[in-house]
């Protein structure tokens, strides 16, 4: 399974498990609306022509607070699932066999490169990027590109991936930044969700 399909297959585990959470939001909602109802309905009998007036306010107060109560719980489950999720993709990637991860790292500079004469920054423990690595590179490189890709002597803390840079414009294609671009997108999907009803 390349890379790329691993990262969607957990983008879309992702997705499935933020359903089944927003599903079981509704079924706590649903019980919670019951138990409300029938706090209120003792609470008319007890305080009877008084009680209709105070019932309708105690009743949008309570549900506007269970609601909001389950708001708040529904994102704090939904964070807590994304952060192991994302952590789990950032492991896998980070432990792909040494040929997938070149495999990807190769597809992913292809896409990125802008000229062909950028330098090649890698992370400070980086050992699966090399020279070699570089060469293959830039024999790929589609016509119109320089095909001058080097290996920079400058490295940096990334985790896996890499940043492109040409004079003091930089591509930051490292795989932190791919996975919080993948999150902040199913951030964004899932808020649309449970902001729509």
């Amino acid at each position: 399974m390349e890379a790329e399909q691993v990262l969607e297959k957990i983008l879309a585990d992702a997705k499935a498990e933020a359903e089944k959470i927003k599903s079981q939001a509704n079924e706590r909602e649903a019980a919670e609306q019951t138990k409300l109802d029938e706090q209120l309905n003792e609470y008319k009998k007890q305080t009877k022509a008084l009680a209709d007036r105070l019932a309708k306010d105690k009743k949008l107060h309570l549900l506007t607070a269970a609601r909001m109560d389950i708001a708040k719980k529904f994102l704090a489950e939904k964070t807590r699932i994304l952060d192991e999720v994302f952590a789990q993709a950032r492991r896998q990637l980070q432990n792909l066999p040494d040929e997938e991860y070149r495999t990807l790292c190769t597809k992913l500079m292809l896409e990125a490169v802008e000229t062909g004469d950028e330098e090649v920054i890698i992370d400070d423990n980086e050992t699966r990027i090399d020279h070699d690595f570089i060469k293959r590179v830039n024999r790929k490189l589609a016509p119109g590109y320089k095909g001058n890709l080097r290996l920079a002597d400058e490295r940096q803390q990334l985790g896996a991936g890499f940043i492109l840079k040409r004079g003091k414009i930089k591509n930051n294609v490292s795989l932190e930044v791919l996975l919080a671009r993948a999150r902040k997108e199913l951030d964004i999907e899932l808020a649309k969700e449970l902001f729509s009803e």
